[in-house]
């Protein structure tokens, strides 16, 4: 089966206009209630959201669908989408729902579902939910006495917060760190700040002031000037940037320079192989990742896997094949020692435990690989995707010819906005300057 409304991360779209309507997120609930409906157990459905203004419209839409089909369902409020994965297992719910648009501004919104333990949906399991959106519930919603009820859970920041302060080491503090985090004004607002103080640091919080309408705006993993500066102006040991849903995570060493996912999946990977931790004989990351990385993890006898772009690959990858580290250079970081989707906070945790064993400040624990020359455009487009274009074609093949071994061109539709990602890499900057430059032209010159 295929799908038209589930992306690469849920369901995504402008709010208040299809597919982000209360209308079809009522429909979703119910379709998602009715495949999850298995047993003669009172069904539960755990909802979290981030902190845009359209979750407000949405969240009781999907309670609605869900109650319709007699489903119990448990709100839990503004809280990280791994957070939402967490209690989906915990509670022993029969399916998890994040009202999340990750790291888009407040203007977009989405749906992320999870199953009873705690992964996101597969392709074909999305596939069947859409099947049933468009179909006739007649016959199938609860009786009036089988309706499901919806509570809210008063305990659910509480419960994450000491989930993620367990992941630590025992006995490590962070007594005497002072570290700056952005929360980006979305999901982990109040649970982030808290844990790292908790855990001993001192801490200097940053876009943790949600109003609805500014989350991502100047702020968190997707414009981390912001954190980088306050670790420069505070003295700061470390700066900690979370995107609005708080699964995926960008930091700073004590200078203020930023290391992306890929340096970070570096760190943890040498300290885990070092430690006998490490299984699958490597990491698993994206097309996107650099080879910068897959040349240092040969050095270490490690292999790199790359997986098609999006979270949700390199989990069933790793699931798969018995790895436990995978991610995106974006800052998608999967411990699956710890929880089953990216984790923005314990990720970062973890790299704050290598840098205490080993003493050293991120600024040289930080790097262990010289990145090749990357770069990256994106091509906006309406209607034709501008790939199928003869010409488009003809310069692509051209930069690819030009690059030859040294380099490589990784051209794809995005999954979840209407835009083309150009990206070129290789050891000559100006050359992938330039072929990027063309590709990017012919693009949008091809109409």
């Amino acid at each position: 089966m295929t799908r038209k409304l589930f992306g690469t991360d849920g369901i995504r779209g402008l709010a208040n206009v299809e597919p982000m309507t209360a209308a079809t997120a009522l429909r979703v609930g119910m379709a998602a209630g009715k495949m999850f409906m298995r047993g003669n157990h009172r069904h539960r459905v755990v909802i979290g959201k981030d902190t845009r203004l359209s979750g407000y419209m949405l969240e009781p839409a999907m309670a609605a669908g869900f109650t319709a089909m007699g489903m119990d369902v448990v709100l839990v409020g503004p809280m990280p989408t791994p957070a939402v994965a967490m209690l989906t297992r915990s509670l022993r719910a029969d399916i998890g729902v994040m009202i999340s648009a990750s790291h888009n501004l407040y203007s977009d919104n989405g749906i992320k579902l999870f199953g009873p333990d705690g992964y996101k949906l597969s392709d074909d399991m999305e596939a069947e939910i859409e099947s049933l959106i468009d179909g006739n519930f007649d016959g199938e919603l609860a009786g009036s006495a089988e309706l499901g009820r919806a509570k809210r859970l008063d305990d659910a920041e509480g419960r994450y917060i000491e989930f993620v302060k367990n992941t630590f080491p025992r006995g490590m503090r962070l007594d005497g760190l002072r570290i700056a985090i952005d929360c980006a004004n979305g999901a982990a607002y109040k649970v982030a700040p808290t844990a790292l103080w908790e855990l001993g640091a001192e801490v200097i919080p940053l876009g943790v002031d949600p109003n609805g309408f500014n989350i991502n705006k100047g702020c968190g993993s997707t414009s981390t000037a912001l954190m980088q500066n306050a670790v420069r102006t505070h003295g700061a040991d470390l700066g900690i940037a979370l995107d609005g849903d708080a699964d995926r995570v960008l930091i700073a060493d004590e200078m203020g320079e930023l290391l992306d996912g890929d340096q970070l999946m570096a760190m943890v990977a040498e300290s885990w192989h070092r430690a006998d931790r490490l299984r699958g004989g490597g990491i698993v990351a994206t097309v996107m990742s650099n080879m910068g990385l897959e040349h240092y993890l040969g050095g270490l006898g490690l292999d790199l896997i790359r997986t098609q772009v999006g979270d949700r690959y390199v989990v069933e990858y790793m699931r798969r094949e018995d790895f436990n580290i995978g991610g995106e250079q974006s800052g998608h970081i999967i411990l699956n020692d710890y929880n089953t989707t990216g984790d923005g906070l314990i990720a970062a945790l973890e790299v704050l435990a290598v840098l205490i064993r080993g003493d050293k400040p991120a600024s040289e624990a930080g790097r262990k690989f010289t990145p090749l020359p990357q770069l990256l455009e994106n091509v906006r487009f309406n209607g034709a995707t501008p790939m199928e274009n003869d010409k488009v074609k003809l310069v692509i093949q051209q930069g690819e010819a030009r690059l030859g071994r040294d380099g490589r061109l990784l051209i794809r539709k995005s999954g979840t906005e209407p835009l083309i990602r150009v990206m070129a890499e290789g050891a000559d900057e100006g050359l992938i300057q330039e072929i990027v430059a063309d590709i990017v032209d012919a693009m949008e010159n091809c109409a």
